[in-house]
Parts: structure tokens; C-alpha cells; sequence
């Protein structure tokens, strides 16, 4: 499973719990799309990530609200592989619906996790799903949350899930 998170917003602690941090315990991959804050909250995400096994690997991007030596450590963007698909990661404080859907049609992407915004969903654009993860420590207005993006078949599932478990959206990428 690949785990996305977003909008932390912390100062010491991942602010992990429930089914979220079981989630990030458990994942072969966890993507963060900015917002960390400090770099103490993105090494004990990390570190968490790491927990259960010898690591899940941690693709993260900086946010617009990131401190300027962890900003200086992190890229705009990543692309990673999961299940055969190609995932950017973007904090999206820099692209609108449109950029976003051209910069998945630029790194042939079949999906763009974005953050910035703290709101949960997956939306459908010409090129991609975007799939906001929301947030599961500051969700400011919007329920907390985190996605799951898991193999099914040859496709891939896509899930936004609150802390306690709750479905929010899912969505089926088949081939």
C-alpha cells in the first residue's frame, strides 16, 4: 500500500493515529505533499514510516508553509512508481486544476497528489485523477484524512479514509 499524506502542520510530533498511523506503519510507500513545518515533524514522520519494517521509503515535497531549511532540503515535486502507475507529488500552492492536469500529461502521470488546500477528494481531469489526501493533523473546516492507494488487479484503488476509518472517497484506476 502507498500511504499520501498532506498539511501537517506541526512543531515536534507526526500527529499520527488511528487508522492513519497504522496506515503509515504499514506501507511499502508514504508520500507527503508538503506542509510538514518543521524538519522534527518530518524526520518522526519518517522515522514512523520506518517503524514496522526496515522502512517504507518517504517521497516528500516541500509546502508553501515549510520552515526555510527543510524548504531547502525538499523538491518541488517528485514522481514515483507504485503498482505500474506513475504518481507526482506536488504541495499545489503553485498550480491550479489546469497546470495540475498538464503536469501530469508532462511526467505521463496517472496521478497527482496535491495537498495545500486541506480538502479531501479525488477529481478526474483529462490526463489524471488528483487526489487530495486532505490532512490528518489540521484538516481546517474538512474532515482529517490520509489516502491509500492499494493493487487490485491490474488496476490500482484509490481511498481517502479518516483516522477512525471512515470512507471519505475511492475511486478505481483499471487498465
Amino acid at each position: 500500500m502507498l500511504v499520501a499524506l498532506g498539511d501537517t502542520h506541526g512543531t515536534r510530533s507526526h500527529r499520527l493515529e488511528g487508522r492513519t498511523r497504522n496506515a503509515v506503519r504499514e506501507a511499502e510507500h508514504v508520500c507527503h505533499t508538503g506542509d510538514f513545518t518543521t524538519e522534527r515533524v518530518y524526520e518522526v514522520i519518517a522515522e514512523a514510516a520506518g517503524s514496522e519494517r526496515d522502512g517504507a521509503p518517504l517521497s516528500a515535497v516541500t509546502g508553501n508553509s515549510d520552515e526555510p531549511d527543510l524548504a531547502d532540503q525538499l523538491p518541488d515535486s517528485v514522481t514515483v512508481e507504485y503498482a505500474d502507475r506513475t504518481i507526482v507529488v506536488v504541495h499545489g500552492h503553485e498550480h491550479d486544476r489546469t497546470a495540475l492536469s498538464l503536469l501530469a500529461r508532462q511526467e505521463d502521470a496517472d496521478i497527482v497528489l496535491v495537498g495545500h488546500t486541506h480538502r479531501p477528494g479525488i477529481e478526474e481531469t483529462p490526463h489524471c485523477l488528483l487526489v487530495n489526501p486532505g490532512s490528518h493533523a489540521d484538516p481546517r473546516g474538512n474532515r482529517p484524512a490520509h489516502g491509500e492507494i492499494t493493487q487490485q488487479g491490474q488496476g490500482v484503488r484509490i481511498e481517502i479514509r479518516t483516522p477512525d476509518g471512515s470512507l471519505i472517497a475511492d475511486r478505481t484506476l483499471s487498465d
